[in-house]
């Protein structure tokens, strides 16, 4: 892309615009949607006029059925209810400690009950014939805040101090989750953010879209801008309109077959044990150099008994894999090392628990392990050329709205340089 380098010093402008708001003070709000009700009247799409109200939570043991009939209907009633309900919600899908409303008559008579599937979404039940359920919403605001957060201790904790929401760190994490390793923040590290939360009654109940990050870290600075290309792909870009998101490389090594898969169940070929291979078994000569599939840091690189030489690699706050069994590490291959994708960290060999030579490559996304071979693999495609202009003007446009006339002029210039 030509001239992102103005695209720079907008975003640069922008930081200025956000070191006056440490607080975490919105920057705009608005009304999200109303409240989804099938009839006129109360938030619950009945008059609750006359009838008596009661909140609950579901107890450990509790079904459907029991707590209907512990409200006073018959065991026939409750059947028929949930029979003619099931179609549109399932009962069994009730959880325990889960709050749920009744609605009794002055004779003392069941007639609604309303069942909250999560902090926005109930389930109301008409109790008496003719037996229906449907589904109310509470109404949600969305409002946009900037946060401009110096690492002290923790993100998570200084996220907090600075006013805004702990759940942005997730967010941020995932966005940032191929460039900056959130388990060596230091001390200084900044990151200035404008996003959309959601709330209601009162209370944060998701980061709804960062909108634009800057991460300043080790005296570099990295932006990350929304752009959706509507093709399903990545949606973040960094100033030179490159995808937030890497690719892993397929395989770690050139490999003649794949001599063992992926599996809970597999019987060792030593020990004629049944147990896990939660990796992948390439049979390659032993001295075949074996690469590492994407950045990262080398955690380990050391003996571990039945694994033989072993390799680790963290790569992002996601993603770690291990080599197994080589016969020896690169040059330089130690715990702290930092090494590129496709760079040769170790060779083929048959070290530890194995009957010939081969590479046992396992991964692990967030600490659970992964097949190798099925591994989704984050696309690394590149901003299409026709969406170009659409993403300075993108960008510009939304300068505009935050910074004046300022932004007025940069967005013009940026118009032009394309």
């Amino acid at each position: 892309m030509k001239n992102l380098k103005y695209l720079r010093i907008a975003f640069l402008s922008l930081s200025v615009l956000l070191a006056g708001c440490r607080t975490g003070q919105p920057a705009q709000e608005e009304s999200g949607p109303s409240v989804t009700e099938e009839t006129a009247g109360s938030r619950w799409g009945f008059d609750t006029e006359g009838l008596a109200e009661e909140e609950s939570k579901v107890r450990s043991g509790d079904f459907f059925s029991t707590i209907l009939i512990r409200n006073g209907l018959s065991a026939q009633e409750a059947y028929n209810l949930s029979e003619a309900c099931d179609s549109i919600f399932d009962v069994k899908s009730i959880r325990v400690g889960n709050v749920y409303r009744t609605w009794t008559s002055q004779s003392g008579q069941l007639e609604y009950l309303a069942y909250d599937i999560d902090r926005i979404k109930s389930a109301v039940f008409a109790c008496r014939p003719p037996y229906k359920v449907y589904f109310v919403e509470k109404p949600v605001l969305t409002r946009t805040r900037t946060a401009d957060v110096v690492i002290e201790s923790s993100l998570w904790n200084d996220m907090i101090a600075g006013g805004a929401s702990p759940l942005l760190t997730l967010s941020l994490a995932d966005i940032y989750a191929w460039t900056v390793d959130f388990f060596g923040l230091q001390k200084g590290d900044r990151f200035q953010v404008i996003y959309d939360e959601k709330i209601c009654d009162g209370e944060v109940i998701a980061v709804d879209t960062v909108r634009y990050a800057l991460f300043t870290g080790s005296g570099e600075e990295y932006p990350a801008i929304m752009f959706n290309q509507h093709d399903g792909g990545n949606i973040y870009w960094n100033e030179k309109g490159e995808s937030m998101r890497k690719a892993f490389l397929k395989a770690p090594l050139n490999y003649t077959r794949v001599s063992s898969g992926f599996t809970y169940a597999r019987r060792h070929p030593i020990t004629r044990k049944v147990q896990p291979h939660t990796g992948v078994d390439y049979a390659a000569p032993a001295g075949t150099p074996v690469v590492t599939i994407g950045d990262g840091v080398v955690t380990s690189a050391r003996n571990e008994g039945a694994g033989g030489n072993v390799i680790r690699i963290r790569h992002n706050s996601v993603y770690s894999t291990a080599y197994l069994h080589l016969s020896r590490y690169a040059s330089g291959i130690k715990a702290g090392k930092r090494v590129k994708q496709g760079e040769v960290i170790g060779y083929v060999g048959s070290t530890g628990r194995s009957t010939g030579p081969h590479l046992d490559f396992r991964v692990w996304k967030n600490g659970t392990p992964v097949n190798p071979l099925k591994m989704d693999s984050p696309p690394a495609e590149p901003l299409k050329k026709e969406n170009e202009a659409a993403f300075a003007e993108t960008v510009a446009r939304y300068h505009r709205s935050v910074a004046g006339s300022e932004a007025d002029v940069m967005a013009e210039r940026m118009m032009e340089m394309l």
